[in-house]
């Protein structure tokens, strides 16, 4: 059975400095602004670039730089007053993501009062993406002819963006595009590599090592997803389907 490579749907390893509009704007926050200022919005793109750093480690192929990386941060409740603070720290409080609408913390470290206050945050990635030439059905296999390529905001949605109308001959649609919509993982059915019951090669790596061996699969491999796999020793792993027959284990 033949299949199509999944499509570079990666974030950047690196997003060139060079790309990216330099943002002279500083936040100020309330009382403690008298004293201190500093560039929330190019903290908040370092964050962002570590951010899709990871992501493209995790998915371990790289993909076209963005363009630019743009920071609106939202105002301080008027209500709020703070003391005066020598030195301020921006952070990225759990579960948050440097990626679309999210939320930033700064917290006060040198100062009368530790204090601490959240701002909304929009951080708007740009690069190129898929997107559909005119309207097209769910079910419709593709093909580069009905597809170009634009800029586009990727942090609009949480699924990742299509960057390679060329990787997509013969995937299907599970959902209907608008003409000019970015195209994303969530619209595409996913490639199965393997079925259940299929003789699978697991390969399993460490730090500058790979140990591969032989299992069958307990669960469909979907590309990109978790599946499980019974190795001939009799070991149940877990793992990522990365190409046909193929289990990645990360140790």
């Amino acid at each position: 059975m033949t299949h199509t490579r999944p499509p570079s749907l990666r974030i950047p390893r690196r997003l060139a400095a060079a790309g990216l509009l330099a943002l002279a704007a500083c936040v100020c926050l309330g009382a403690a602004a008298a004293e201190v200022e500093f560039d929330l919005q190019a903290h908040v793109r370092s964050m962002a670039q570590a951010h899709h750093q990871q992501l493209s480690a995790a998915a371990g192929q790289p993909a076209p730089q963005a363009t630019r990386i743009e920071v609106e941060v939202g105002a301080l409740d008027s209500r709020v007053r703070l003391a005066p603070c020598a030195r301020m720290e921006p952070y990225l409080p759990p579960g948050m993501q440097a990626w679309g609408r999210t939320r930033i913390g700064v917290r006060c470290l040198e100062g009368p009062t530790r204090w601490n206050v959240f701002l909304p945050v929009t951080v708007r990635v740009f690069g190129p993406v898929v997107v559909a030439v005119s309207p097209l059905p769910a079910g419709t296999e593709l093909q580069p002819s009905l597809l170009t390529t634009r800029e586009a905001d990727w942090a609009a949605e949480r699924s990742p963006v299509v960057t390679n109308p060329a990787e997509l001959d013969g995937r299907m649609l599970a959902r209907a595009l608008h003409a000019d919509q970015p195209l994303r993982e969530s619209h595409l059915r996913p490639i199965q590599w393997f079925a259940s019951g299929d003789t699978v090669r697991v390969i399993a790596r460490g730090k500058g090592f790979a140990v591969s061996s032989q299992g069958r699969a307990l669960t469909p491999g979907l590309a990109g997803r978790t599946a499980r796999v019974r190795t001939d020793n009799g070991r149940i792993v877990t793992g990522v389907a990365r190409a046909e027959g193929v289990l990645e284990v990360n140790l």
